[in-house]
């Protein structure tokens, strides 16, 4: 099974915003990663390098500008120098920090990034963390304990699955990755920072409504400061699991779809989602999709037989480890990512975070990133 070449976007996209609408890829830049990350199989013994002796960030897409976007490269190979990964480019962030570093992630175990918010700390910086109390264990985390930093888990059984982090209330750092070596060396995984101080107020009122107020899970509640935000030409929109409603409106961008569909899957059990995507497919529209070899394997009700019998071009991952994206390509314009896998358990029990992405600029990236996952993957 092939992807059919890549075509233009059509006039009428998938309920875009109105300044959107008419705008097609064609009559923008095109703009690219100018390199990919690094990557690594996890090796007995090594760490990842910290301080001056480690490497300079990696490039990303739009230096510079309102966005940054990551992806890592697992099949690098410079993968066993635990290098260039978004990781680093985090904790590069973090050394820039004046005010404020508030992260929620599941884990943590980075040593570049421990240094960089121990660091921050001890100059000044109001550091804050929120973890999933299974990692409250790791060494890295109990260090960043010990150095004075405040660290949180969320004591439940669903789990604390966010991973983002807010800078100075400005900057919002999110994506799949769990900073985990695995994850920013191992895995198919991508991240972004996006500039604006509204988006961060809204991620700065959901780490708090756990941090502060101690409410996780569905006792969290729908207070989303800003749902929408305008970032230059582009508009975003910001969602938190359980209480916003997350499946709902993903059901109503793929059932906007018009061209096509393409989604990057660590778990897909949805089945909501699953449905408007069939149809879609049925009515016309290019589905295809990528799913995590061994979650298909162990999961119930995991829709890829599903897909299959639809006639869906669905593959398994080649990745041996995780392909651990969570994403959403509509009509080559619109981008879903973030924390939330596409299950019942990310509807309902756990603490998640996703963005919706009107710009086909950044669509192009992720576009990009799915065709090297596909032709990595299993028929």
């Amino acid at each position: 099974m092939t992807i059919l070449p890549r075509r233009s976007c059509p006039s009428q996209s998938t309920k875009l915003p109105g300044a959107l609408k008419a705008q097609s890829l064609a009559a923008r830049p095109r703009r690219w990663v100018t390199a990919l990350l690094a990557a690594a199989l996890l090796v007995a013994g090594c760490t990842p390098p910290s301080g001056p002796a480690a490497e300079q960030s990696p490039a990303a897409a739009f230096p510079g500008e309102w966005r940054q976007v990551y992806f890592t490269d697992p099949d690098s190979p410079t993968a066993s120098s635990y290098r260039g990964g978004p990781d680093q480019a985090l904790a590069d962030a973090v050394d820039q920090a004046r005010l404020s570093v508030d992260l929620a992630v599941m884990d943590l175990n980075l040593w570049n990034l421990r240094d960089a918010l121990i660091a921050a700390h001890n100059r000044g910086v109001a550091v804050r963390l929120v973890v999933d109390s299974d990692y409250l264990d790791e060494d890295e985390i109990q260090e960043i304990k010990a150095a004075g930093i405040p660290v949180l888990g969320d004591r439940r059984e669903g789990l604390m699955h966010n991973k983002f982090t807010v800078i100075d209330r400005l900057d919002v750092w999110t994506g799949s990755l769990n900073y985990t070596i695995s994850d920013a060396y191992r895995n198919n995984n991508n991240m972004l920072r996006i500039r604006s101080a509204p988006l961060a107020e809204s991620y700065t009122a959901e780490f708090e409504e756990m941090f502060v107020d101690d409410r996780f899970g569905p006792g969290s509640p729908a207070n989303t400061p800003h749902r929408e935000v305008a970032v230059e030409d582009a508009h975003v929109e910001v969602y938190f699991s359980p209480d916003d409603g997350v499946a709902e409106r993903l059901v109503d961008l793929v059932q906007g779809a018009q061209d096509s569909v393409y989604f990057l899957a660590y778990s897909f059990t949805l089945d909501e989602l699953a449905e408007a995507l069939v149809e879609r497919s049925q009515a016309g529209v290019r589905v295809a999709g990528v799913m995590e070899a061994r979650q298909v394997a162990s999961n119930t009700g995991s829709d890829y037989e599903r897909f299959l019998a639809a006639g869906l071009d669905v593959r398994l991952d080649g990745n041996p480890n995780n392909m651990h994206h969570k994403v959403l390509i509509i009509d080559e314009q619109v981008v879903v990512t973030g924390s939330y896998n596409f299950s019942l358990n990310a509807e309902t029990r756990n603490d998640e975070n996703s963005l919706v992405i009107f710009d086909p600029e950044v669509a192009d990236l992720y576009l990009e990133e799915f065709r090297r996952v596909f032709a990595a993957g299993q028929d």
